[in-house]
């Protein structure tokens, strides 16, 4: 064999062994893994009823939570409160109006807010909600995908009180690592719609 084919093939051996070292060894840096996100280790549920002194309803929280009046609202009523839960970084913002002939409109603009979403929702599902002991009837919205508050709310006893809720979490709307906290504080949300009771006005 000449010179000239030896060093040839020399080159094609190393050349080879190279190319078989660099794909046996780092053949899965190309694929990117799937983006992982901290767990969450959630308390067990206990609830405790909200001093609701001066309020027109009673309603529970849960434990790892606290109610504040909501002075923060440009909009601000009275009988508006935020249940915040500092742990997950999420508050329920919780309005009340009076009803005083203007039940449809109310119901309006919580459909107008609740589908104010659909441009980034993936879905929206409806559940009606009867507690007819405490004449309390409403509907749960559960919103999928990245939005600001992926569940809100409604009660009322259609004659004189109206009351919504909306959870809204104080980090940028991920749907993917938000799933644990939004399905865990979804529970808190439908035992607080258990227990509105409503109360007389002076």
């Amino acid at each position: 064999m000449k010179p000239t084919n030896c060093k040839r093939l020399a080159a094609a051996v190393v050349v080879g062994l190279w190319l078989w070292m660099a794909v046996s060894c780092g053949g899965g840096a190309g694929t990117p893994k799937p983006r992982g996100y901290i767990r969450i280790d959630f308390p067990e549920k206990e609830y405790h009823p909200f001093d609701s002194s001066g309020y027109p309803y009673r309603l529970a929280c849960p434990a790892y939570g606290y109610v504040a009046p909501d002075t923060e609202s440009y909009r601000y009523e009275p009988y508006w409160i935020n249940i915040r839960m500092p742990r997950y970084k999420a508050t329920v913002h919780i309005s009340y109006k009076r009803v005083q002939k203007n039940l449809s409109g109310l119901l309006d603009d919580t459909h107008s807010f609740v589908y104010h979403h659909t441009i980034k929702a993936d879905a929206i599902i409806e559940t009606p909600f009867s507690h007819p002991e405490a004449n309390v009837y409403g509907m749960l919205y559960e919103i999928g995908g990245n939005v600001a508050s992926p569940v809100q709310f409604y009660a009322t006893d259609s004659l004189r009180h109206f009351l919504r809720g909306s959870l809204y979490f104080f980090t940028p709307p991920n749907s993917d690592s938000l799933a644990p906290a939004i399905a865990f504080l979804t529970q808190d949300i439908e035992y607080l719609m258990q227990t509105i009771e409503w109360k007389k006005y002076d």
